[in-house]
């Protein structure tokens, strides 16, 4: 078999079949996902009970106001935006694992501040803040743990895997604030608070039994673990030439990337993530605003308003009669809809996923848009028996509760999870953690942007856009189809290191479905024939060993 491989280029040749316990160390890993949809989704519950409500703004009062809302919900990603970007460099210096261990940690000292002092604006706003770095730690370096681990052939379903457990997150979230609603005592929010240290507990005692990346000890030069933690994620022995080969690329890809990326300095290593031009379609400042971008498009969707502001925003119909429900129903579409995402990132790709869910997603919030303005949504009346604002048209509302969940139908299918599986496939070693945190950085930026401004937009006191609102995401879900079809490259069915010979070899995203490599980075360093050689050897000598 080893002969047979001498020389190759051939893109199915260099990763051992793909084995149970590779699927089951991948799945706990985007356990992560959990913490980013829990404290993205509790929040939107929180922020409606009536008993938070009155803890925060005191007596006589039935809402947060625009101010206090938008602080208290962009917090945490404010916090989180920092965290990731220090995350980066944490992870370079005592691996992935250890980063997110820690992150877990940070995390857990948050939801204390928060569950034991959520009785006044300062200390719920500083225990989200805490709490963001942690998740900001978690949610960037758990991808590129992932995608550092996961065999090539699943590696988009399995970093799938965490987008679909953010979905599983946001709707526990809802869950338990839609049965924690109606406590008329400070468990209605201090349950929903609560629970997220039990997801810090769960990742990081799972993670001290998990293997750290073998990319991140070939990059500190310990080939020897790099080679026993292949050993242990391809469920192959010590001797296989599977493992020999995929190190091998592994090694001659970080000495090529390393002479061509210098990064001996901290400072060269942030400023190493822009170079080059942005024509060039090598260039690292390229691929950084690549991965930037794609995480900023996902949060102009408008997808996080949905799952932070539908709630009040649903209340203020008067038409929605338990806007906590139709919430969770939200988070139970977005969880069902995930699971195909395992599938069709890896038979169709990465580029016609986001392709096909941008257009779904813009035609489905212009059309909650259109509904809401020519239908009467836009229009209410006082109800008699209540004295509440009610919309004029309830079969326009309903409608409108049918696209909006259309179009968490193509985001989670789509942009949910292909955005991350992206962002953990397109950067090269040297530059890779530091790329990584930054795009995720960007997310959570953006995330912080949209949670700040958008209570200001639809706020009965401030803009009351009402459904006009859906316009604006429409519109950016348009610049998002549009950057989807002439910038965003295909990876399928690519390692790491062959995703970095198609930027090396400047192919255009519109292209890249159909690039295939001709050689690998161990030929062109010359390392593959000398790992066959000493794979030759060992299999003649268990071949004697026999024969005797």
């Amino acid at each position: 078999m080893a002969s047979q491989l001498k020389g190759t280029a051939d893109v199915n040749a260099v990763e051992a079949p793909v084995t149970f316990k590779a699927y089951l160390l991948c799945a706990f890993a985007s356990f992560g996902g959990i913490f980013f949809g829990y404290d993205s989704g509790y929040i939107n519950g929180v922020t409606g009970s009536p008993v938070f409500i009155k803890a925060i703004m005191g007596e006589g009062h039935t809402a947060l106001s625009s101010s206090r809302n938008s602080l208290i919900v962009s917090i945490l990603s404010a916090g989180t935006f920092f965290g990731a970007l220090i995350a980066g460099d944490i992870a370079d210096r005592i691996g992935r694992r250890p980063t997110i261990i820690a992150g877990c940690f940070v995390y857990m000292a948050g939801v204390i501040i928060q569950m034991f002092a959520a009785t006044a604006l300062a200390t719920i706003v500083v225990g989200r803040l805490i709490a963001g770095f942690g998740v900001g730690f978690v949610s960037a370096i758990i991808i590129l743990y992932m995608s550092e681990i996961c065999p090539r052939k699943v590696r988009g379903a399995l970093v799938s895997g965490y987008q679909f457990c953010i979905t599983i997150g946001l709707m526990l979230a809802a869950i338990v604030t839609n049965y924690t609603s109606n406590r008329s005592d400070s468990g209605s929010y201090r349950i929903p608070i609560g629970l997220q240290f039990a997801w810090g507990i769960i990742l990081a005692v799972g993670l001290f039994f998990l293997p750290d990346s073998p990319r991140y000890y070939v990059k500190r030069g310990d080939l020897d673990r790099a080679r026993d933690v292949l050993v242990r994620l391809r469920g192959q022995p010590p001797t296989s030439q599977y493992v020999e080969l995929e190190l091998a690329e592994i090694v001659a890809n970080a000495e090529v990337e390393a002479k061509a990326i210098p990064t001996g300095s901290m400072f060269a290593s942030w400023s190493a993530c822009f170079s080059g031009s942005l024509w060039e379609a090598k260039s690292n400042l390229r691929r950084t605003i690549l991965g930037t971008s794609l995480q900023m498009m996902q949060q102009w969707t408008g997808v996080n308003f949905i799952f932070y502001y539908s709630t009040p925003f649903l209340q203020s119909t008067g038409a929605i009669k338990n806007a906590f429900l139709t919430s969770m129903i939200f988070t139970i579409v977005n969880v069902g809809s995930t699971p195909i995402s395992f599938y069709t990132v890896e038979r169709f790709g990465r580029r016609p996923l986001l392709i096909i869910g941008a257009f779904g997603m813009l035609i489905c919030q212009f059309l909650v848009a259109i509904i809401g303005v020519t239908a009467g949504f836009n229009k209410t009346h006082i109800d008699a028996a209540t004295g509440k604002s009610i919309a004029n048209n309830i079969g326009a509302v309903n409608a409108q509760v049918a696209f909006i969940a259309i179009f968490i139908f193509f985001f989670a299918s789509t942009w949910g999870p292909g955005a991350w599986v992206l962002i953990g496939e397109i950067f090269p070693l040297p530059i890779r953690s530091r790329g990584v945190a930054l795009s995720t950085a960007s997310n959570w930026l953006w995330n912080t942007i949209i949670a700040v401004i958008t209570p200001y937009m639809v706020g009965e006191d401030k803009g009351n856009l009402r459904s006009s609102v859906f316009f604006i995401w429409g519109g950016l879900c348009t610049c998002a189809f549009v950057y989807s079809y002439f910038l965003v490259p295909e990876t399928k069915g690519l390692t790491l290191e062959q995703v970095d010979q198609m930027f090396e070899a400047g192919v255009t995203p519109r292209k890249s479905a159909s690039w295939r490599p001709d050689h690998t980075y161990a030929t062109e360093m010359g390392k593959d024939n000398a790992e066959i050689r000493h794979i030759d050897s060992q299999e003649e000598h268990e071949s004697k060993k026999l024969e005797v």
